[in-house]
């Protein structure tokens, strides 16, 4: 039944067992086409005399990866929009879990979203015990829409499905089956005929008939669960003050345990209606295939090139990312040589990726076996010459050009000529660390960001000499380190710190001008940013701080805002967070508090910039804050589009939200530039450049788009051809 877009297929068997098969891959998704298939299968097995209960199950060991997200855009558009409760109620509700002969779902893989909730409507629940089963709905602005918020509770209690829901957290079938989600487990090759004998013994009354719609065993008493709701919601509101979808979805689970397990249907099929609707929505389900498109790079992944197998990778550095980077990669096995210039700098290396594992023991997400293990794949090196069969090298030392050059030219001399030589640098140009090295080809930059073991994003940098063949090489060890690789071009501060140079620097200058330091770290955390740009500089250190910042005022001097409240605060062996006292104060467990001295660094910083305070900005509104620390930063990355250092604005939008901590729900930063328009975003930056200088100047890529009204995102053929 269906075919564009998947669909089902039904076989009898001789002992009277419909088996119904969601056929959609890669994961057997629900789309329009899959669900009326179900609709149609369990009608005919009902009319069939032939057919005494039915099991449904997925292809290729796999149930269902939920609703196919690819059908949003025509929900949102209203071009595909089913009625309110057609999913839900017509289909799951009245067709599956109402039918007049026992269902059996036979979960392999995936049972997730709306995979998961069409397998809850069914009788009984079989699962292997490693699949996973879960409603992550929440992840994309909205809330189980087939039924999920009032079954899930019933077969699990509130608690444990407030938990699954809200944080997104599936369970594996072992799990799913100590809670009652599932009635059994079965290894994969018995799964489906064991399925079909269970859904004979219901219909032979030797196994109870559930519907999971009127369970109310599980239920805690409405007294208790209200307790239990209260505390769910203080806890999403404390979580993500900014989104409103998860007290929706506590709503309408709270309708279905007061009202009943109908109206509480039909309460989340209109919540569903209205969220899918929503701006949040619309960012999440953006950043969903922005993250899915980032490893597609025309001119490269098009070319048909096979990655090739990286068998052992050198890390030169044992500091803080190298010992991240070293840590990434031997949680993905693979073998590790650290190189550093003395034994006492190795040992630290070594001791610092022990650390790093060991604290995946201590949260349990590694055995004490395996610990032992990764600490097997790492091998400590003085010289090269152990480098003689690596396949890639990191190099990860200091943020210094001559002592890169050096290195690049002995990787040169001692790798073998197809290995891999990475830098890790997360400013200078590629152009200049490899200088002095005949084989450019084979430079490439792996910038990870810190902690290198944790953080989701790997920046991969090419030059123009980069072979597209080493691109694909390290485009499929992200993926097996699991990072969201970004293909980007080589500039100082290549796409995500180039883009967000101006994000302190914005901060600096209004500070200059009468702005408070404190409030503008508070509005912009309110924004949604994991910290404000004072906070972050004191948390990566002054060093740093004025280090990145000098490589951008070389190589941008007409649009960098050069303040000297930093260097002001670093005479006074104030240095962030590390020396306890930068913009901030901070006591022994590194909390911050406000410093009252440091109106006095700020007023000599103004004397020395020779600006004065303007009365506008000592009141400036929290919108005003937002856009004139954001604005400079979407300049900045109409530039990086503009010089095709990014292949696509999509791209920006998971470099911003993995590399910086742009919030996912504002769906990555020139997303949400373009819910305000170029024409808007100009007009801002304009004025501003005239009130305060160079450093607001628009850059031409946004002035032509403005101009015409384009959207930011759109690409720029599109763009000439309304020129």
């Amino acid at each position: 039944m269906g075919s564009r877009g998947g669909h089902t297929r039904m076989e009898v068997g001789s002992d009277g067992v419909a088996v119904i098969t969601i056929v959609n891959p890669p994961v057997n998704s629900l789309s329009f086409e899959v669900l009326h298939g179900l609709k149609v299968s369990f009608d005919q097995a009902i009319q069939r005399n032939d057919v005494k209960a039915i099991v449904v199950t997925g292809a290729k060991g796999k149930f269902s990866g939920g609703f196919d997200i690819s059908a949003f855009g025509g929900i949102q558009e209203a071009k595909d929009r089913p009625k309110p409760g057609w999913i839900s109620i017509d289909i799951v509700t009245d067709t599956i879990e109402a039918a007049m002969k026992p269902s059996v779902a036979a979960i392999d893989g995936l049972a997730l979203g709306g995979g998961l909730e069409v397998a809850m409507a069914c009788n009984a629940r079989l699962s292997t015990p490693t699949s996973q089963l879960g409603l992550p709905e929440l992840q994309l602005g909205i809330i189980p829409g087939f039924g999920g918020t009032q079954r899930l509770p019933r077969l699990v209690g509130l608690t444990k499905a407030l938990e699954m829901i809200l944080a997104s957290k599936p369970v594996k079938g072992k799990e799913a089956f100590s809670l009652g989600l599932v009635d059994g487990l079965v290894q994969p090759n018995d799964l489906v005929n064991t399925a079909r004998q269970w859904a004979l013994d219901i219909l032979g009354r030797r196994r109870p008939w559930v519907a999971s719609l009127y369970k109310t065993d599980k239920l805690e008493p409405l007294g208790e669960a209200r307790e239990i709701l209260k505390f769910a919601r203080a806890q999403a509101q404390r979580r993500a003050p900014n989104l409103y979808h998860p007290l929706v979805c506590i709503d309408v689970i709270e309708a279905g345990i007061v009202a009943g397990p109908r109206a509480g249907l039909w309460k989340e099929a209109e919540a569903f209606e209205k969220l899918v609707q929503s701006d949040i929505c619309k960012s999440l389900v953006h950043v969903f295939f922005a993250q899915r498109g980032t490893t597609k790079v025309p001119g490269v992944t098009d070319r048909g090139l096979v990655p090739r197998q990286i068998k052992k990778v050198a890390i030169l550095g044992g500091g803080l990312m190298g010992s991240g980077i070293a840590t990434a990669l031997i949680l993905s096995n693979y073998p590790i040589i650290l190189k550093e210039i003395n034994g006492k700098f190795l040992d630290a290396g070594i001791n610092r990726i022990k650390a790093n594992l060991q604290s995946r023991v201590k949260k349990g997400k590694m055995t004490k076996e395996n610990f032992a293990k990764a600490v097997s794949l790492v091998t400590g090196s003085l010289d090269y010459e152990s480098f003689r069969d690596v396949d890639m090298v990191i190099e990860a030392v200091i943020e210094n050009v001559s002592l890169k050059q050096q290195i690049f030219v002995d990787l040169e001399k001692y790798c073998p000529p197809h290995c891999i030589l990475a830098s890790n640098t997360s400013t200078i140009d590629l152009n200049l660390i490899g200088e002095k090295i005949k084989s450019k080809d084979r430079i490439v930059g792996a910038h990870f960001f810190s902690p290198a073991h944790v953080m989701p994003l790997l920046e991969i940098v090419r030059t123009k000499q980069t072979s597209p063949q080493v691109i694909v090489d390290v485009l499929n060890i992200s993926k097996k380190i699991r990072k969201t690789p970004v293909v980007v071009g080589n500039c100082t501060g290549f796409a995500v710190n180039r883009m967000f140079f101006p994000y302190t620097q914005a901060g600096l200058l209004l500070v200059e001008r009468g702005a408070d330091v404190y409030q503008i770290d508070r509005v912009i955390t309110k924004f949604g940013m994991p910290m404000g740009p004072f906070r972050l500089v004191d948390l990566v250190g002054f060093g740093v701080a004025i280090a990145t910042g000098s490589q951008f005022i070389q190589n941008f001097p007409e649009r960098t805002y050069k303040s000297m409240l930093i260097p002001l605060l670093q005479e006074d062996k104030r240095a962030g967070e590390t020396t306890r006292k930068g913009f901030y104060l901070y006591d022994d467990k590194r909390k911050a508090s406000p410093d009252p001295e440091l109106k006095n660094y700020i007023e000599k910083a103004r004397g020395i910039s020779g600006v004065s305070v303007d009365p506008k900005l000592a009141k400036i509104q929290e919108k005003d804050i937002v856009e004139m620390i954001f604005f400079p930063v979407v300049n900045e990355a109409c530039r990086v589009l503009d010089e095709g250092i990014a292949v696509k604005a999509a791209d920006l939008d998971i470099s911003a939200i993995m590399g910086m901590g742009f919030p996912p729900y504002r769906g990555g930063i020139i997303f949400w530039a373009d819910s305000f328009g170029s024409k808007y975003i100009y007009s801002r930056l304009q004025k501003w450049s005239e009130l305060y200088g160079e450093f607001f100047k628009p850059c031409a890529y946004l002035a032509a788009r403005a101009a015409k009204g384009i959207p930011l995102s759109a690409p720029v053929e599109q763009a000439k051809s309304r020129m």
